[in-house]
């Protein structure tokens, strides 16, 4: 489907003009506007972990911009959809699921972010808005429709059966101290009355913490001081560069299969998955089949020029041969050979 779309987005002929009104604009999806500062901003989230690494070719910009034009396409197609059925993000969604980002941050600091990483707020919130779309869509619309019987999980657990094998597994508690005299009475402590939280009260500088390793990935000197332990029991006191440690088997669970009904949530969600992706490109391909969609013919020399690149040099070899300004998305497909 991600295919179809990108096809569709490079060989549409275009609908924007050199109007005013249009300077700025790549695409139109049902009159509804696509802006040349939004793709620039999806290519600078995606290109954020390459900076620097090299100088991408005018191929490579030309299927990333593609690619981007495409979701945002999508992402439009879904936002409308939802307007349609009144299930239209609002302003107060923005702003709920905007506090609940910055709350991660302190005073300030988000944007402080926001300079540092060059990101313009306006545009983080419009895609931020088309992500909580897509949220909803799948939510609201698509959910709704779907239905999971027992038959099914039944099938899919017995035909992926080695999905819900659980693997040999302990859980350790880590002792951790600055020597080991230290950490030995930590462990004498805790093995007698069994209380955690205690320990960094009667001893301020021991650190616990529990693990859950599989067997299989447990290091040499773990595995070692582990050996022949049964829960309840500690190992003796192993030496790092960092300091002291002792392991305190707690718990040694045997490898298993999970039982159906233990397994169905995770079966549920691997069916719920599935059938929501399936739901989702039909309703893609009927939408498509109806939009009107048009695309600058200047897009990709925009783009290109915006990165002080030079355009391909048959740019427009894609779009001959088609005289309207816009195309519904099946009759491209027809006439592009998809």
């Amino acid at each position: 489907m991600r295919k179809l779309i990108v096809l569709l987005v490079l060989l549409v002929l275009v609908g924007c003009t050199d109007d005013a009104e249009d300077i700025g604009i790549v695409a139109r999806v049902n009159d509804a506007p696509i802006y040349l500062s939004q793709l620039e901003f999806q290519h600078d989230q995606f290109q954020v972990d390459n900076v620097g690494a090299y100088v991408p070719s005018v191929d490579k910009l030309r299927n990333e911009y593609g690619d981007i034009l495409a979701d945002l396409i999508v992402q439009e197609l879904v936002a409308q959809e939802l307007a349609r059925q009144d299930l239209a993000v609002t302003e107060k969604d923005v702003r709920t699921a905007e506090d609940a980002v910055r709350a991660d941050y302190s005073e300030g600091a988000f944007e402080q972010v926001l300079v540092e990483e060059y990101i313009d707020l306006k545009a983080w919130r419009r895609q931020l808005r088309y992500h909580l779309a897509q949220k909803k869509f799948f939510h609201h619309v698509l959910r709704s429709k779907i239905k999971i019987d027992y038959k099914e999980a039944e099938k899919y657990y017995r035909d992926h059966i080695s999905d819900f094998y659980l693997p040999e597994s302990m859980r350790i508690l880590v002792v951790r101290g600055p020597s080991r005299e230290l950490v030995e009475k930590a462990v004498e402590t805790y093995l007698k009355d069994k209380n955690q939280m205690d320990l960094a009260t009667a001893f301020g500088e021991v650190e616990t913490r529990e693990v859950m390793v599989r067997e299989g990935r447990l290091s040499a000197a773990w595995r070692n001081a582990i050996s022949g332990l049964e829960p309840g029991q500690a190992s003796s006191v192993l030496t790092d560069r960092f300091g002291f440690e002792t392991l305190v088997l707690l718990e040694k669970s045997s490898a298993k299969v999970l039982e159906p009904a233990q397994a169905y949530p995770l079966v549920e969600e691997a069916l719920l998955e599935q059938k929501l992706q399936i739901a989702f490109d039909s309703w893609l391909t009927q939408a498509l089949a109806t939009a009107r969609i048009s695309v600058s013919e200047h897009l990709l020399a925009q783009a290109m020029d915006s990165l002080g690149q030079e355009p391909p040099e048959q740019e427009n070899e894609a779009v001959q041969g088609y005289e309207e300004e816009t195309v519904p998305a099946e009759q491209d497909q027809t006439d592009s050979g998809s």
